[in-house]
């Protein structure tokens, strides 16, 4: 057993260093749909600087890492929204369920609202009197098992779907993580795959278009329907590696540092670095796309404060501040009560 614990924390170690070297390799800039899937959930990951996968605190770990959710040994339910960009809303759910101690399940839903507007034309440039909405939405399934004392490991299935109007895209997609706890002062190794799935095309009534297929001559059906082509875009695929270690541990007051190295299928690698001082208040903070050049995010600032209910259950409130270059500075708030 201690052979195989050494074998996984050497490769683990591997994955971050190989990541690690690969930043600023490549400039590897691209176009996926369904970006919402990169948004940071949570107000402690977001706090933190997104360094997160090598963390087993709370039910956002089922977006960070679904392999780790089953080392909390707690069931925990949560709720964040976020101020999003240009006025737009982004909400995240999740609930996880510790069955045993080894098993747990978990589900989430994720949802980027943006609101509506008014329809306008040419010929109505004040608006038809309809309104226009569109939201991005993903459901996942998770299971989480520990398969020994410090390796655990699980995946995610999800619904991956977004709507414009009357068109919508959609697709299922797979997570799949790994949590190795070291032993050494609470050190964590954290791995993870993010959106493993098929590609979107957008779809609907507004693609449906009259159409004369031989303008140039007279007598043709001017009034049959032809369909417009959209292409298909990829998501947004996300391979990530972090450690994590509790830097001072004792019974009033824990100091975790965390950095995690991301490598996305549609930009340059990057690393995120981040940190928490907790008791029963909570301040954090860390840095975001670490090498990343032309990066708009950058410092997160965050505090939370956790009350403990005896024998019943703990509740937590958490705050994130990020800044987020010219797109001003987003805020985050979660509430969580686990048991």
């Amino acid at each position: 057993m201690k052979k195989m614990n050494r074998r996984i924390a050497g490769l683990m170690i591997l994955c971050v260093l190989l990541v690690a070297q690969g930043v600023q390799a490549q400039s590897k800039v691209g176009t996926t749909a369904a970006q919402f899937l990169g948004i940071s959930v949570g107000a402690q990951a977001a706090a933190m600087g997104d360094a997160f996968v090598a963390s087993k605190e709370g039910v956002s770990t089922i977006y960070w890492n679904p392999g780790a959710f089953a080392a909390s040994g707690r069931s925990e339910l949560m709720f964040a929204n976020t101020n999003w960009l240009v006025g737009t809303k982004f909400r995240w759910f999740g609930f996880m369920l510790n069955l045993d101690g080894t098993n747990a399940v978990g589900v989430s839903l994720t949802n980027l609202n943006y609101g509506e507007e008014d329809v306008t034309t040419v010929l109505a440039p004040d608006g038809t009197g309809e309104r226009w909405t569109a939201q991005d939405i993903a459901l996942a399934l998770s299971y989480s098992r520990r398969l020994t004392d410090r390796f655990s490991m699980g995946g995610s299935i999800k619904y991956v779907s977004q709507t414009l109007w009357n068109e919508s895209a959609s697709t299922i997609a797979f997570d799949l993580g790994l949590l190795f706890e070291t032993g050494f002062n609470d050190m964590r190794l954290g791995m993870s795959f993010s959106n493993f799935g098929g590609d979107m095309t957008m779809d609907g009534r507004d693609l449906l278009q009259r159409v004369d297929i031989d303008p140039a001559n007279s007598g043709s059906n001017k009034t049959l329907v032809g369909k417009l082509k959209t292409d298909a875009w990829p998501i947004p695929l996300f391979f990530r590696v972090g450690v994590a270690m509790d830097v001072i541990k004792s019974n009033d007051v824990i100091f975790t540092l965390a950095a995690d190295a991301v490598r996305p299928n549609d930009n340059v690698e990057y690393v995120n670095v981040g940190g928490e001082l907790g008791w029963n208040k909570l301040i954090r903070g860390g840095y975001r796309s670490l090498f990343k050049t032309a990066a708009e995010e950058g410092l997160t600032l965050g505090a939370g404060v956790r009350y403990q209910f005896e024998g019943i259950a703990t509740m937590e409130v958490n705050y994130a501040y990020s800044k987020f270059g010219v797109f001003g500075n987003l805020n985050t708030i979660a509430m969580a009560v686990s048991f």
